[in-house]
């Protein structure tokens, strides 16, 4: 029996593993939430929380949470900062545009659709930006452009993310008689839970263009120090370099072979 139950709790049982990665779920939510409170930040917090959540799901070793998120938050902060407050003008923006063709009515109430429409594909480039600029460096559009081919790559996936992210929001905001069990779901672990759902289903897509990793999820470098790109052997050699010497007796025998 005590076998039995330590074996359960090891870290390299498949029970272990889940506790683990849940537990480094739990600390990238609730570090989300502490970078988030200025809200101006809360991009920044948003690509720390999927450089966790990739970091987490390339490598089967245990990492450090707070060590990959500060990592994340630090290295995209001026992007994601710029791309937040840009996203939060246009929803304003949007917001104000809705109400007053709400008041307007007629014709001029009908625009609201158009912005909508502009709504939801603002709404897919943020969702799609943050995970794209954790995995990759590149210029702001550059990431923007990369996030909207990915989204259009895989419609199907698209749908089940946005679902994903969008009904949890509907229903805590809709739902005022459990909301307070929402407020505590989504305080101990609702962002880290959606953010690696996310990055699971997005893997996949960005993974031929990704370096290689080991199993603890490290870059692997080549002899030179780069990193090593996917189809790339770093041990590899030219090809003729790779034959294997032949020996004399060889050399003999061909010659007898070609009457030489």
């Amino acid at each position: 029996m005590h076998e039995l139950i330590s074996s359960l709790l090891s870290n390299d049982s498949r029970f272990g593993r889940l506790m683990t990665r849940w537990g480094i779920v739990i600390a990238a939510n609730l570090l989300f939430i502490l970078f988030s409170l200025p809200v101006v930040t809360t991009g920044a917090a948003l690509a720390g929380l999927y450089t966790v959540m990739l970091k987490t799901l390339r490598g089967d070793g245990v990492i450090n949470p707070f060590v990959q998120f500060w990592r994340g938050f630090k290295i995209n902060f001026r992007q994601a900062t710029i791309a937040w407050i840009i996203v939060l003008a246009l929803a304003a923006f949007g917001y104000f545009d809705v109400r007053i063709c709400l008041q307007a009515g007629g014709v001029s109430g009908d625009f609201r659709y158009a912005i909508f429409a502009l709504g939801g594909i603002l709404l897919i480039g943020v969702i799609y930006l943050y995970p794209t600029m954790a995995a990759f460096e590149n210029t702001l559009p550059n990431l923007l452009r990369t996030g909207y081919y990915f989204a259009l790559k895989k419609p199907l996936k698209l749908i089940v993310i946005l679902f994903f992210q969008v009904f949890p929001l509907f229903l805590t905001y809709t739902d005022a008689h459990w909301r307070p069990l929402y407020a505590f779901l989504w305080f101990m672990f609702g962002f880290g839970a959606i953010a690696m759902l996310t990055a699971r289903l997005l893997l996949p897509e960005f993974k031929p263009f990704l370096p290689l990793v080991d199993d603890y999820g490290d870059f692997i470098l080549d002899e030179n120090g780069n990193q090593q790109k996917p189809g790339q052997d770093a041990e590899a050699e030219p090809e003729q370099d790779t034959a294997p010497e032949k020996t004399e007796a060889e050399i003999l025998e061909e010659m007898k072979k070609l009457d030489m």
